[in-house]
């Protein structure tokens, strides 16, 4: 994924501002994809070249000028290509778990004091994720359950309770057979 395709979904919602645009990355996709305000502005200036989105300057007396991105029919057409295209599964890399892979080269305690240390991380990231799909179910709840958008939203916070409930498991369970181990 490129984050001319995350802005260009974002954008697909609304017009926003470049702050705005990294305020909707932090309060939404953050736990999966990042992106800081100094990758953010020098995009937008290459899809506007590209024709995907205009900008329009709001002046405003009281504080600087705002930039005010719009999707264009050309953007609209691009992400529609990106959804409806195949993803390859992306590598997976984790400093964490090289570390567990040559942990027999330390004393088994430090590792155990890693493993404690990232299950508590894991532990408190789901709770943060559990308490972010509650916030979408009450938020965006209907009659019949979720609104559209909100249900692939909360689609994605799923996975990420999925992913930070088997890391839980799987140091515990770690931490158990290394505490086993003669």
């Amino acid at each position: 994924m490129s984050l001319k395709h995350a802005l260009l979904g974002f954008l697909n919602y609304e017009s926003l501002t470049g702050y705005q645009l990294k305020q909707f990355f932090d309060e939404s996709i953050r736990n999966f994809w990042n992106a800081s305000l100094s990758q953010i502005y020098p995009t937008l200036n290459q899809m506007k070249e590209e024709g995907l989105l205009t900008m329009e300057v709001k002046y405003q007396d009281s504080s600087p000028n705002a930039k005010i991105y719009h999707i264009t029919d050309q953007g609209r057409a691009e992400l529609q290509r990106w959804l409806a295209e195949p993803i390859e599964p992306q590598p997976y890399r984790s400093a964490f778990l090289i570390k567990i892979f040559f942990g027999a080269n330390i004393d088994k305690e430090q590792i155990i004091i890693q493993l404690k240390q990232r299950l508590q991380l894991a532990e408190q990231e789901l709770e943060n994720r559990r308490q972010i799909s509650e916030k979408l179910f009450q938020k965006f709840s209907t009659e019949n359950g979720l609104n559209r958008k909100a249900l692939f939203w909360s689609l994605t916070v799923d996975f990420g309770i999925k992913n930070e409930e088997t890391t839980v498991a799987w140091c515990k369970e770690a931490i158990q057979r290394l505490e086993a181990l003669q």
